[in-house]
């Protein structure tokens, strides 16, 4: 999230793609504040929703073709001259010159130049910059030369028509042309518009790039790092950040550092060489990876023995290791043991029935949760009107179930979507067995390594060097925050003498880390989160409250937001060229030229409303001092930029489909990722699939909570819905003679439940390309453990439908748009 939600309500025209009001209503808030002084909202969405209902404006459109969206809006903004051209010209690539032999899609019937049909992958050699004798990026300035990004992107999008949009997405024209006239009207020194977006853009085979589009439409406008612009990513739950911050994610290191490759990455030097840009705010890698390095294994970590970076586990392959990628190993019997901490994909996985059949595969299985999830009672699931009940003889994983603490029973932290880190306080101590997942793993951390205490072998060396000691029996979260912040692990001094921190101090700033094994930092990001008083006690940042007002409207003291308690990234971008505000009414940063440098004697420094996205010494007319996008090599806002499925966002149709592809003769994603699994368990329908004819997408509720473990077991939560539902529009419900709260089977090749209609004018038949299209809706918080006394706490899986076929970057799977049958009755 480039931005912070309480920036929203400075925006002059919100564009909502997902249901905010319902999912995200804290959020929400501020765009009622915007409202409220004027702004305008827009909705897009198939569903109208609650959303909807609060916006000026709904634009239905058919799951899956956001790209197309997306890149109509492009083209509108360029043919009818919105775009802010002076942002775009010295804030983005758009004067850079590509390879003169690469192609656009629409030069190569929806593929980009270099693609290999039997690797289904790209050859990018094409895709770089032309550089000079000096080995930086040619630019015309001018925007004109035909192999400019700028011109190459006119090119690209120019078969996104207001008419192909209407044939492609189902949004009436004139409905569009009211949504762009408005949305792309935001734009220049003036006003400012934002644009969220949450898993209905993400859970597709091209996700990344329906995000990058999005990303490149605010480029465009000069939307991003000013007052009211940005990109709102509205995370699933409430450290969703927080928790990517850390590294759940399998290509991550905790700071977004790559996860080195065993063949390419084979020590620390050949690493930080591959991964480390020669320009850029990146080149600073070697310092936050070697302390974290020097946080991880302390003093047994040596400029002798790379810092342990040989006990870090490698990767064999990018093409591994997501969710995805797991289970259907599991299902193969390639892993032996799992644990599920916090998460129950029985329920919340793609192609749940291949999930729990995996399962059953294991020797065994660890749940760490607050309830009995359906994870965890995979071994003795019960039958349901859709599939038969789990004989536990059956059945060969042992099963260990850890009763774990909810929030209000320990201390710790969450980051949000705004990636502020939030502190929260135990209320009570948790009941009986009960302990905080802290606590699990802490005690399992001890535990092993006191059973390897001695060993000699190589692969145990990692483990018993680890810096474990943050307490007797629970980990006291501070300590641990303090690590993750950084500490100098000996006197430090500047480059003058000047002593900067004693030997054991928090550092103040990330650019306090360096590379020779003097400092130490969990996560570089968060370095800034804990510092020390005037008496060298521990100030926890994170637990700051105070509130925004006049002075500070984004409450710079409620949390600390990374990096540096920077509220709205890339924010260089919020001045011109010249430093100066591009106008009185967006004025955010600029440069003060009588202000006191940092250098005696000399003046001038970037002041205003945040903390500057970079040196806020260096003035603009610097080298480098134009460059809002630091953590770019090339300092610059990326139209083009190269992913495995390529350097543009390109509608591909989702891999199950009811029409074809009405802007290439590629008809999915070329580069996107579907799993083989054995006994037919994930077969798809074929385009325009007579059997599987509708549009399905899957959302959430206000009322329930992900796979529904913190909300299906609170009866208060549980009652407020009667039983799991889909919903299925009154043109839909009168073809198939389904009446509302009528049981009926929603089936696809890879399963079927049962649930009641609701039948609903929220949904309503699309007209693609003059084909009727019926579209329905399924929430996904139901499995089979509940409150006992509510039934309706109870239901069949809904991801029981959704397949194993994944985007080819991040592997996230697709579930908001996919093929379905709807039936009457239980059939």
């Amino acid at each position: 999230m480039t931005t912070n939600l309480i920036d929203i309500q400075n925006a002059d025209v919100i564009m909502a793609t997902s249901n905010m009001a319902e999912n995200h209503p804290v959020g929400f808030q501020f765009v009622m504040k915007a409202k409220e002084r004027g702004a305008k909202l827009i909705h897009v969405d198939p569903r109208f929703t609650r959303t909807s209902a609060a916006a000026d404006m709904h634009l239905p459109l058919r799951s899956g073709t956001n790209i197309a969206f997306f890149g109509g809006l492009i083209k509108y903004a360029i043919d009818n001259n919105l775009y802010f051209k002076d942002y775009v010209v010295h804030y983005t690539n758009a004067s850079f010159l590509i390879d003169p032999e690469f192609k656009t899609a629409t030069d190569l019937a929806g593929l980009f130049e270099g693609f290999d049909e039997a690797k289904r992958a790209y050859d990018q050699k094409s895709w770089k910059y032309q550089l000079d004798t000096e080995g930086n990026p040619k630019r015309d300035l001018t925007l004109r030369d035909p192999q400019s990004v700028f011109q190459l992107m006119r090119r690209q999008y120019n078969r996104y028509t207001v008419e192909m949009v209407e044939r492609v997405c189902g949004i009436p024209k004139e409905k569009f042309i009211a949504a762009a006239t408005l949305f792309c009207g935001a734009s220049g020194p003036e006003k400012t518009g934002t644009i969220t977006y949450a898993l209905n853009l993400t859970q597709h085979t091209n996700g990344v790039e329906n995000i990058r589009a999005l990303c490149m439409l605010q480029l465009l406008l000069g939307n991003v790092g000013r007052p009211g612009g940005g990109v709102v990513a509205l995370r699933g739950h409430a450290n969703v950040q927080g928790a990517t911050d850390l590294a759940v994610l399998y290509q991550d290191l905790p700071g977004y550092h790559p996860t080195p490759l065993r063949d390419a990455h084979p020590d620390l030097k050949t690493y930080l060489e591959k991964t480390t840009p020669k320009s850029g705010f990146v080149v600073n890698r070697p310092k936050w990876v070697v302390s974290m390095l020097k946080a991880w294994y302390g003093d047994k970590a040596t400029r002798e023995n790379d810092y342990g970076f040989d006990w870090i586990p490698k990767r064999a392959a990018a093409d591994a290791y997501s969710q995805q990628h797991i289970f259907v190993d599991m299902y193969n019997g390639k892993i032996k043991g799992f644990f599920a901490i916090g998460q129950n994909p029985a329920v919340g996985g793609s192609n749940t029935r291949v999930v729990r059949e995996a399962l059953h595969k294991l020797d065994w299985l660890v749940v760490q949760d607050i309830f009995l999830t359906e994870t965890a009672e995979v071994w003795k699931a019960p039958a349901s009107s859709s599939r038969a009940a789990v004989n536990p003889k059956d059945v060969k994983t042992e099963v260990f179930f850890l009763p774990a603490a909810p929030a209000a029973e320990k201390d710790g932290t969450l980051t949000n979507t705004m990636r502020l880190i939030q502190w929260h306080d135990k209320a009570v101590d948790p009941p009986g067995d009960v302990r905080s997942d802290a606590e699990h793993i802490y005690q399992l951390g001890r535990r092993l390594k006191t059973l390897y205490a001695g060993s000699k072998a190589k692969r145990d060396q990692g483990l018993l060097a680890l810096t474990w000691d943050y307490g007797d029996k629970h980990p006291s979260i501070l300590k641990v925050l303090v690590e993750m912040n950084g500490i100098a692990l000996e006197e430090l001094k500047d480059k003058d003498g000047k002593v900067l921190y004693k030997k054991g101090d928090p550092l103040r700033t990330f650019a306090d880390l360096r590379d020779d094994g003097t400092t130490a930092s969990g996560i570089w990001i968060y370095t800034g989160v804990t510092v020390a008083d005037a008496e060298g006690k521990i100030v926890n940042r994170a637990a700051g409250r105070k509130k925004a007002d006049d002075k500070d409207y984004l409450a710079h003291g409620w949390g600390w937001s990374w990096p540096a308690n920077r509220r709205i990234l890339y924010n260089r971008a919020a001045a011109a060229p010249d430093g100066r505000p591009w106008s009185e009414k967006k004025k955010f940063l600029w440069w003060d030229p009588e202000a006191p440098s940092n250098v005696p004697d000399k003046k001038g420094r970037w002041v205003g409303l945040d903390v500057p996205d970079f040196n806020a010494f260096l003035a603009p007319d610097a080298k480098g001092g134009d460059n809002p996008y630091i953590m770019r090599a090339d300092g610059k806002g990326a139209f083009f930029g190269p992913l495995l499925d390529g350097p543009f966002p390109e509608h591909y149709e989702p891999m199950e489909s009811p029409v074809k592809n009405l802007l290439s003769k590629t008809q999915n994603n070329p580069t996107a990722k579907l799993w083989k699994v054995g006994e037919k368990r994930n077969e798809l329908a074929g385009v325009g699939s007579t059997e599987y004819p509708y549009v399905i997408t899957t959302y959430r509720l206000t009322e329930h909570h992900l796979s529904g473990v913190m909300s299906r077991n609170l009866p208060l939560l549980a009652e407020l819905f009667e039983s799991h539902f889909a919903e299925i529009s009154h043109e839909l419900a009168r073809e198939l003679g389904i009446e509302n709260g009528e049981r009926v089977t929603v089936m696809t090749p890879r399963g079927k439940i049962h649930v009641k209609a609701m039948v609903t004018r929220r949904l309503k038949p699309f007209t693609i390309d003059g084909k009727t299209v019926h579209q329905i809706g399924v929430p996904w918080h139901w499995g089979y453990n509940g409150v006992p006394a509510l039934p309706g706490s109870k239901g069949d899986i809904t991801n029981d439908l959704s397949a194993n076929v994944g985007d080819p970057n991040v592997f996230i799977q697709e579930s908001k748009a996919f093929l379905c049958n709807v039936k009457k009755g239980v059939v």
